[in-house]
């Protein structure tokens, strides 16, 4: 099996340091492990320590064109998207679409919120209970707001779902393969059962492997993942980016 794009990687506009390199090397790394195609997918424009600035997207499609003829290899601009309500609500505008080749959308905790509900019902809930088993009313809140987002909006990839956020993974999981929307397979943490996976995989449900990389070095690096295939034996149809190049919803040029 042969990974042929990372579809999820961040470089130093993931702002304070949380992202560690530049657009150029991601796209050496990339190209040095043999990949095609990767995207550069910083954090959404609400995240209150780490988010990318609306005003910085011209400045990496420039850094984006260069480094793909510097080194050959085809780089996407894309974005991590937050869920920010209960409603589904995520921190993209309509506007920022045509800006964008692919999106991601996942839960992260320190994410600016529109109302004081949002905060304490899907923020603090989530942040104050993680360490505790889930009551079935948060994972309903969550899941409720992970549904309505895949209705609202043109969303490649749910980045690692159920990291901080449980939800009812399987009725996410569906209305994501009616929708064309993608469950990553995260190269750092896998949040569902190995029993979910192997349900979803039944139900035909897409997946895609990505390293979820926040310096150049870990580019490409979904052994966490890769593992999970082999051990679960999981159709290499269901993975999009095995040994093939996958298409988004929105296709460049």
């Amino acid at each position: 099996m042969i990974l042929f794009g990372d579809y999820h990687t961040h470089t130093i506009y993931s702002r304070h340091n949380h992202g560690k390199g530049t657009v150029l090397q991601n796209a050496t790394v990339a190209t040095n492990k043999g990949l095609k195609q990767i995207a550069i997918t910083d954090h959404g424009f609400n995240h209150q320590l780490f988010g990318v600035r609306r005003k910085d997207l011209p400045q990496i499609r420039e850094e984006i064109l260069n480094a793909e003829e510097v080194t050959g290899v085809d780089v996407l601009l894309g974005v991590e998207a937050n869920i920010i309500s209960l409603k589904g609500e995520v921190d993209l505008k309509e506007e920022d679409y045509d800006s964008l080749d692919i999106i991601l959308m996942g839960f992260h905790k320190i994410v600016k919120m529109p109302t004081l509900k949002d905060e304490f019902l899907l923020k603090a809930s989530n942040l104050l209970s993680s360490p505790f088993k889930a009551s079935p009313e948060r994972i309903a809140r969550n899941t409720t707001a992970f549904l309505k987002a895949l209705d609202k909006y043109p969303i490649d990839i749910i980045t690692h779902l159920n990291y901080g956020c449980p939800t009812d993974t399987l009725a996410v999981a569906k209305l994501a393969k009616q929708k064309g929307v993608l469950i990553e397979l995260n190269g750092k943490r896998i949040n569902f059962t190995d029993e979910e996976l192997l349900i979803m995989a039944s139900e035909g449900v897409k997946f895609i492997i990505n390293s979820d990389a926040h310096s150049p070095d870990r580019v490409g690096e979904c052994n966490n993942a890769l593992n999970l295939v082999y051990r679960l034996n999981l159709p290499i149809n269901l993975i999009v980016n095995l040994d093939k190049l996958p298409s988004f919803q929105k296709k460049r040029g």
